[in-house]
């Protein structure tokens, strides 16, 4: 696992859009596939650190590993999701990690 001791990541609340089908789980939504492939690209790329839903159906957090709340807002301005209103930023924090375990 990375050393991330000492560093700002950016925790993202993301939160079910007008799109967002309640009758639908999670993984039946409209452009999953794409969706999924596109957070997976984010992963390998070294961008995203940790991802999942919350317990509220259609809301999610998502770690950061970014410059500022600009460049995210940007990269999920490509996710599909966002360009057909499944989900919205509910909120950008910064989160500086002073406890990491080792496993």
């Amino acid at each position: 696992m990375k050393n991330y001791y000492n560093k700002i990541l950016f925790a993202v609340i993301r939160i079910k859009g007008q799109a967002w089908d309640s009758d639908k789980p999670l993984r039946m939504q409209t452009g999953w596939d794409e969706h999924a492939a596109f957070m997976d690209k984010l992963v390998d790329d070294g961008i995203i650190v940790l991802g999942g839903p919350l317990e509220e159906p259609g809301s999610s957090m998502v770690i950061f590993d970014a410059a500022g709340e600009g460049e995210i807002r940007k990269i999920l301005e490509r996710d599909n999701w966002t360009k057909i209103n499944l989900l919205e930023i509910d909120e950008i924090k910064k989160w500086t990690i002073l406890l990491q375990g080792e496993k």
